[in-house]
């Protein structure tokens, strides 16, 4: 099932004393650089953001979720328009979510066992059931790029007997992924990959059984999942950091659910190659931005009369035609087009860091580069 070609390292700083690297990966609708930050689309669209700002910030992945697309509109829908490519008009990458996360967190009414998992819709209650294999079909229905295992989540802290009994669990539900992904075949003509997701909490030694599991399996990429669920983010930093010691250099690294503009370079300093974030498009929705010089909360009175553009050190977002004042005045005025231009602003920040990121990678300067960012961006001079 692995494909070693479509996957390269390009480059790493191992010289610099960081595993920061610059990678590509090819999947059936576009080239990706990593490291890569990839755009929450759940339900088929990045919130508050049209396909063309994307396309201008060269974005060439975002990220789906299968528990609810599956719900709405539902596989009917979605294999009679071919593909969530094709109804939502996304020319590039989708990588979804097996939707385990969700299930976990959203559904009050959930029961695990080896079959699987049953669980009530968060949208009218009514009873559902996912096995490994059906999430398997049910990414081959999407058609997304790059498909997830199902795994199970856990709250941290969770005792140790209790992760490593879920670790095993997740184990054998990802091998049932695997066996179903090479049973089946894409439904819509183009490749797809399936990556696994290590589980352990903080406990390494879980971590490195897990990997061990998942490395047996031969699978395209390996996510690092149950991490920034409320842990210490040195906590978060040191497990990133052990399991990317013991992940093979030869497939893509995906940290899930991760982070602020700091998580990502101290995370991409530890080897990560890939992340996904609600976080600029959830709080740019509620009036937050993120610039060279830390974070705006554009409800603050001290932008009342301020009218210079949000970041003027990156002004490649398009909400930098518009002022703080403005800006301000349309989240006051609960304006759609408040919401919609801090959105623009934020993922075009994100996007901005990433490919300046990979530039430093390239040149042999990322921790020069890190270091950088870092003392800019905790200055926090809207303070």
């Amino acid at each position: 099932m692995s494909d070693d070609k479509w996957f390269k390292v390009l480059c790493n700083n191992k010289e610099g004393r960081t595993k920061a690297r610059a990678c590509v990966m090819q999947t059936a609708h576009s080239e990706i650089e990593t490291p890569v930050f990839m755009p929450i689309g759940t339900l088929g669209s990045v919130k508050a953001i049209e396909h063309r700002e994307l396309k201008e910030f060269n974005t060439n992945i975002i990220l789906g979720n299968s528990y609810h697309l599956y719900l709405r509109p539902g596989l009917e829908i979605l294999e009679q328009a071919k593909g969530l490519h094709n109804f939502m008009n996304w020319k590039k990458a989708i990588l979804t979510d097996s939707g385990g996360f969700q299930i976990f967190s959203l559904s009050s009414l959930k029961k695990i066992s080896e079959e699987g998992v049953e669980f009530a819709s968060h949208l009218d209650g009514s009873k559902h059931f996912f096995t490994p294999e059906k999430v398997i079909d049910i990414q081959r229905t999407i058609g997304s790029d790059i498909m997830m295992s199902l795994d199970e989540c856990l709250p941290i802290p969770s005792e140790r007997d209790i992760v490593e009994k879920s670790v095993k669990l997740t184990s054998r539900w990802e091998k049932r992924c695997c066996d179903q992904f090479r049973k089946t075949s894409p439904l819509y003509g183009y490749d797809q990959k399936l990556f696994s997701i290590c589980q352990g909490g903080l406990f390494k030694d879980l971590r490195k059984l897990s990997i061990e599991d998942i490395l047996e399996f031969d699978i395209d990429g390996i996510a690092i999942g149950g991490l920034a669920v409320g842990e210490e983010i040195s906590d978060m930093y040191e497990v990133v950091d052990f399991c990317t010691d013991i992940l093979p250099e030869e497939k893509p690294r995906y940290l899930m659910g991760v982070g602020t503009p700091i998580d990502l370079l101290e995370c991409i300093d530890r080897g990560i190659d890939m992340f996904d974030c609600v976080l600029p498009t959830r709080n740019g929705r509620h009036g937050k931005l993120y610039t060279t010089y830390g974070e705006i909360n554009l409800m603050n009175s001290t932008f009342k009369n301020n009218f210079n553009s949000p970041d003027e050190e990156c002004s490649t977002y398009t909400s930098d035609n518009f002022s703080l004042a403005y800006l301000r005045h349309l989240f006051l005025s609960k304006e759609l087009l408040g919401a919609q231009l801090a959105t623009i602003h934020n993922i075009g920040f994100y996007m901005n860091l990433m490919n300046n990121i990979r530039k430093a990678i390239k040149k042999n300067n990322f921790r020069e580069f890190k270091n950088e960012f870092i003392e800019k961006y905790s200055f926090d001079k809207f303070k």
